[in-house]
């Protein structure tokens, strides 16, 4: 087990980007954690000249009253650099446990694409 420090994207709420066009708001909120598992498996392409990369890494981190009303809203965790996608939230109160995907493409805070 290691120590972890970072960011957690969290979808806030919907913001109106244009009439008629909305996206959420992305917050990232830094906290810290311990990561239980190191996995990572590579995601071979024929469609693509680069493999893809997937984790599927453990995070545990001490949830307080705002991740515990956000959690189903986790979007991706920052480590070493890189956002990656949560692909699920388990609540062991008071933590909360993140299991990390692969890469996270969407919109991070304070970007729009």
């Amino acid at each position: 087990m290691s120590k972890w420090c970072g960011k957690i994207g969290i979808a806030e709420k919907e913001v109106e980007l244009e009439p008629g066009y909305y996206d959420d708001s992305i917050v990232e909120y830094i906290t810290q954690g311990d990561i239980l598992t190191t996995n990572w498996k590579r995601q071979v392409s024929t469609e693509r000249v680069g493999d893809d990369i997937n984790l599927s890494n453990q995070i545990s981190i001490l949830a307080d009253s705002y991740l515990l009303y956000h959690y189903s809203s986790i979007l991706y965790v920052e480590i070493m650099g890189t956002r990656w996608k949560v692909t699920d939230v388990k609540v062991e109160h008071p933590r909360l446990i993140l299991t990390v995907g692969g890469v996270y493409h969407g919109n991070a805070s304070g970007t729009s694409e």
